[in-house]
């Protein structure tokens, strides 16, 4: 693989994202004749995120004039696809269980395809949806290491090919007062962005505890919030959001990151409680991002940036008065404009809308302030994506979503790594 210099490698960045960005400042693309019909759509992933998407996704064809059919679904669990079938009255014969069901789905006739099972399942996922020709939807985070995000990116200049749209779940990047924001960065109303803080510090959402008889990959599954394996950690599942709206609104990914994090308080699993990253994205700005999950702590979930002529909190600017055109949405709901982006890309006119690398991006940034966390190392963005004599570079979790598949899945020690020591999240190959 070729490998680029840091100043060319952060200018093709920038001129990436902005480029994304007023994409979605235009609200997808000039559509057309977009009312009557059916969409047939199914769903991977039977959870709680996978019904909301479901409907999410319908809301948003009533929005755009169209009816939303759901046609097919899969889950691991045949407890959670019954309860899909009987809550949206498909046949039975239209739900699927098991670690290989998500093959039904791309085998159906779906047109449009949600995934919303645990990040560590979505490259293989949606390297089968791009091969049978299905629009995904993709929920974030997209990998849990550096090979899968790879993987994502690479499936998104496939889909690119074949003519596909591919949505990420970044919902942030559709919800007006966010677009405006941005808008007036662009616009230079805070000048250059030189620092900020990002913040998701909350508690544990849930756990399963692992019940008698129960196999490891079940258990594991049941209870993936809790194993770096599954979700990637909570930097990756959770704080994923205010990554992408760093990345987002200083226009590049980040350069290099510097972490630490610890245990005290987790009941399962092998992840953090907390970490704490220095997340440099050259040229003097620095972003601090801290995500904890401690129940009885304070909490606080948001951005905050500092540029040289004013400062963002939330999505309150403060600074030069600046002219924007004004921002367009169907929904305020960003989980709802997402999938009408995702749908007129489709139905519109126009390229379809991409957002594989946007999303493995943010991803990336999330798994390499991980990485250092766990490790104590200061890890390069190159290291995760083009210096192929990294030890990160090739970094696989394991179990992979391929050992569920095939049934060969040993349950991890629910213990967490420990920084300066070569730990079991290093070096796997």
């Amino acid at each position: 693989m070729n490998t680029v210099s840091r100043r060319d490698f952060v200018k093709a960045a920038a001129i990436s994202t902005a480029a994304f960005s007023t994409f979605n400042i235009l609200g997808a693309q000039s559509v057309g004749g977009l009312t009557g019909g059916k969409l047939k759509f199914g769903l991977i992933g039977c959870g709680g995120r996978g019904n909301g998407a479901v409907a999410q996704f319908m809301e948003a064809c009533k929005l755009l004039g169209l009816e939303g059919e759901l046609v097919a679904v899969a889950d691991v669990f045949e407890d959670r696809v019954a309860n899909v079938v009987k809550r949206y009255g498909i046949a039975a014969s239209q739900g699927h269980h098991g670690y290989e069901a998500y093959r039904k789905v791309t085998e159906s006739d779906a047109e449009f395809v949600i995934m919303a099972t645990p990040p560590n399942f979505r490259p293989v996922h949606l390297e089968a949806c791009v091969a049978a020709g299905k629009h995904s939807f993709i929920e974030k985070p997209v990998a849990v290491d550096p090979v899968g995000a790879r993987k994502v990116i690479e499936l998104g200049e496939l889909a690119k090919a074949k003519g596909l749209t591919i949505v990420a779940g970044t919902q942030r990047r559709y919800e007006k007062s966010y677009l405006e924001t941005k808008a007036k960065i662009d616009a230079g109303a805070v000048g250059q962005i030189l620092g900020g803080v990002i913040s998701w510090n909350g508690q544990v959402p849930w756990i399963s505890s692992r019940q008698d008889g129960q196999s490891a990959a079940h258990y594991m599954t049941r209870n993936w919030l809790n194993f770096t394996e599954l979700s990637g950690d909570h930097i990756v599942e959770q704080h994923v959001h205010q990554l992408d709206v760093a990345n987002w609104f200083v226009g590049r990914p980040p350069v290099s990151f510097v972490g630490m994090g610890g245990r005290a308080r987790r009941e399962t699993g092998n992840q953090f409680d907390f970490f704490s990253v220095d997340l440099d994205y050259g040229d003097g700005v620095h972003i601090h991002s801290q995500c904890r999950q401690l129940a009885g702590a304070y909490t606080r979930v948001g951005e905050q940036f500092r540029g040289a002529d004013g400062q963002i909190i939330g999505t309150k600017v403060s600074g030069k008065d600046v002219s924007i055109d004004a921002i367009k949405v169907e929904s305020n709901k960003g989980q709802v404009q997402e999938h009408v982006a995702f749908i007129k890309s489709v139905r519109g006119k126009g390229e379809p809308l991409n957002c594989a690398e946007q999303v493995a991006h943010a991803t990336l940034a999330a798994i390499g302030g991980r990485i250092s966390a766990y490790t104590g190392q200061l890890v390069r963005w190159v290291d995760l994506t083009v210096n192929t004599k990294s030890p990160f570079y090739s970094m696989q979790l394991s179990p992979s979503a391929l050992d569920f598949e095939r049934g060969s899945v040993i349950l991890p020690e629910e213990v967490a790594p420990i920084p300066g020591e070569v730990t079991k999240f290093r070096d796997r190959g």
